[in-house]
């Protein structure tokens, strides 16, 4: 008999609300503790140095916290799924096939030593056979369908003056080390990557054969490369830049565009995308650069634009290849840049392709295993109290207006809510999969992708679609669609205990559902109606006083130390580039404790001492075992340089003086490691 793969299983409703509390825990872990250190001066450490004495980094990461934990389950349970569907007799071009061949193939290493750089020598060929712009041009089309952004990109996004609508949106792209900050300063590491980064384009050229193909000598081309990447970086935005919603939104026809960069073939590049068709307007979200982008197509030597591609193609492929390809890329992006001193297990590098390809798929498997209906009931209930409290939080406000109060609460209203898994599952029937290459099956993917991703632009948005699979370890909200996720995989401990006490449970989901809800009024967020449309419903007098507030923010995560290495240097926090983030925290610590209080005052939650803590003590002991984790200097430069998120140890320290419960709940005086003077703390929300 055929075994049916991909059914989810009739989950029985269980109620909520039938647990004795005296069954419960307390949802903190002693373990985690380091009682030498003194709460009062460094709570981060007292609350997760046991923690970080017990799971000391391995040679396989550059950072190892309890997100990094639930990543790693979640990836084990892809691995027994995948292992499962292999041990099938499964029915040619189903899914459970498609996994199970893509899966194959990569692990197959064999296969790859043999194949070399053969997968890749067509793309070689084919760029060094390029004589004019005009064939620059349209191997830069090709090269687009395949997901390889050169130059620039253009996706599919939401209108920001009519969010039920998603457009075209052309983005700053095609730079190999990320960010425009590696080429243009010296901070922290910089010289070595760039000199790092030289000498793996020289290596890979070669191993590629395309300097011998293009008879320019291998350190030749990576110089070209290098040159013409800086020159590029010098015209993109910084992050900081494009953080701001009102310049990043800038609409354009495509006879509009053209008149600004009459290189670029608007017009062209949109047929070619088969998004022509009821393109009426589309975003220009950097302006600037694609100023320079016009300028480099018309004035960069045709050789120069050939070995860009060349490199662009090489570097999309190295993962993909034989061993000498991936290690090559690793002691690079993995190495230098974020100090991992060995790859990850071919099984798990594996596990992440199949499950980049075919994510809903393996998503909707792992529900219907791991997933129970129970959880996403009691998370309902909290994502509820969690409203309730951000509404109160708003009427609290006391440099708000009682109009934008309103307009506030309107858009609280209407926050959409999704939880666990979607509702409907993507179709998967069109992905190719074949015996030929890994990185052929790679390419069909970005492919198939890239035409779903096009399909969307010039129609109305799909609310109901999701931006993270349910074994992603993580949460969104996201303002055009004014909704906030929580994938199923996060809602495990020591984010979420079916069998601990809401205490700890607000502490730490409770505060991310608060962060993601936080959101919506962050310094970005505010700046969106609750139709998710790019509208500023703030007065004058309300955007001020915002302004005003949120510079403790700033000021204390501008001052915080992020490292202090003997090699790396002295490198603070970026309050501005982390702002958005730092708000969210801010504003999820609140809610989530108002939260707590109002369940304690209805007696849901055990109001008494628990392993010797108060309810208000689990609640800050839980948010911060959240952030528990080791991190190499490496990963920690790399983190401040380009994430908007702050390290771990200052989502701690930093964040919770912020918190005046914070401080009456552990007795912290002036004087204290710990202490911040009430007037130097931000409250937004």
């Amino acid at each position: 008999m055929k075994k049916t793969l991909l059914s989810i299983a009739t989950m029985a409703v269980i109620a909520t609300g039938c647990q004795h509390k005296a069954q419960l825990t307390s949802g903190i872990n002693l373990d985690n503790f380091d009682t030498t250190a003194r709460l009062q001066d460094d709570f981060y450490q007292y609350a997760c140095g046991g923690w970080m004495k017990n799971n000391p980094l391995d040679a396989e990461h550059s950072r190892y916290g309890a997100f990094d934990v639930l990543a790693e389950k979640a990836q084990e349970n892809m691995r027994g799924i995948i292992d499962s569907v292999s041990a099938m007799q499964n029915e040619a071009g189903s899914i459970a096939d498609k996994i199970a061949k893509l899966y194959n193939i990569g692990m197959d290493s064999v296969r790859l030593q043999e194949q070399g750089a053969a997968p890749l020598m067509p793309y070689m060929e084919e760029i060094n056979q390029l004589k004019s712009r005009e064939d620059v041009w349209a191997e830069l089309l090709k090269m687009h369908r395949r997901g390889n952004h050169v130059l620039f990109g253009v996706f599919g996004e939401a209108d920001k003056d009519n969010a039920k609508m998603c457009i075209a949106w052309a983005y700053q792209s095609g730079l190999g080390l990320g960010d425009r900050d590696y080429y243009l300063t010296d901070e922290g590491n910089n010289k070595n990557v760039r000199a790092g980064y030289v000498e793996l384009m020289t290596k890979e050229f070669a191993m590629a054969g395309y300097d011998k193909l293009s008879g320019i000598r291998a350190d030749k081309l990576a110089q070209m490369v290098m040159s013409f990447e800086t020159r590029l970086a010098k015209s993109q935005n910084t992050r900081l830049e494009n953080r701001d919603p009102q310049a990043t939104f800038n609409r354009f026809t495509v006879d509009s565009a053209a008149a600004l960069t009459p290189n670029i073939d608007w017009k062209g590049y949109f047929t070619a995308m088969n998004i022509m068709e009821g393109m009426e307007s589309f975003n220009i979200a950097q302006i600037k650069y694609f100023e320079e982008v016009n300028r480099v197509l018309a004035d960069t030597d045709v050789e120069i634009l050939k070995a860009y591609m060349a490199w662009h193609e090489i570097n999309g492929a190295a993962s993909y290849l034989s061993d000498d390809f991936v290690n090559a890329n690793f002691d690079f992006y993995g190495k230098l840049l974020s100090g991992r001193e060995v790859n990850r297990p071919r099984w798990k590098r594996v596990t992440a392709t199949v499950d980049g390809a075919m994510g809903e798929a393996l998503g909707q498997l792992y529900v219907e295993k791991y997933f129970p209906a129970e959880a996403k009931a009691r998370m309902e209930t909290l994502v509820q109290n969690l409203i309730t409290a951000l509404g109160q939080r708003i009427d609290m406000a006391t440099w708000m207006t009682d109009a934008t109060k309103a307009n506030a609460h309107e858009k609280l209203s209407t926050i959409l809510v999704k939880i666990g898994y979607p509702n409907k599952w993507r179709d998967y029937s069109g992905l190719e999969v074949k015996d030929d290459s890994y990185y052929a099956n790679v390419v069909r993917s970005n492919e198939f992708d890239m035409d779903y991703m096009l399909s969307k632009i010039n129609k109305p948005v799909d609310r109901d679609e999701w931006q993270m699979t349910p074994q992603t370890v993580n949460a969104y909200y996201n303002p055009t669609t004014n909704e906030i996720c929580f994938p199923a995989a996060i809602l495990q401990p020591p984010f979420f205990n079916m069998e601990a006490d809401e205490a700890a449970n607000y502490g730490a989901i409770g505060v991310v559902i608060g962060h993601e809800l936080t959101h919506g009024f962050d310094d970005q967020g505010r700046q969106y109606d609750k139709d998710g449309n790019l509208n500023d419903w703030w007065t004058e007098e309300d955007a001020a006083n915002f302004n005003t507030n949120k510079k403790a923010l700033i000021d204390a995560f501008d001052s915080c130390i992020a490292l202090d290495d003997p090699e790396l240097g002295l490198i603070h926090g970026n309050g501005e580039l982390t702002l958005g983030e730092n708000i969210a925290d801010n504003g999820g610590l609140h809610v989530s404790y108002l939260a707590m209080q109002n369940a304690i005052a209805k007696k849901q939650l055990n109001k008494g001492e628990m392993d010797g803590f108060t309810p208000e003590q689990r609640f800050f002991l839980a948010y911060a075992a959240v952030w528990a984790s080791n991190i190499r200097p490496q990963a920690a430069l790399q983190l401040t340089q380009m994430d908007v998120h702050s390290l771990g140890r200052n989502r701690v320290n930093v964040a919770l003086p912020q918190v005046t419960e914070f401080i009456e709940a552990f007795g912290i005086k002036e004087g204290d490691g710990m202490w911040l003077a009430p007037e130097k703390r931000a409250l937004l929300w």
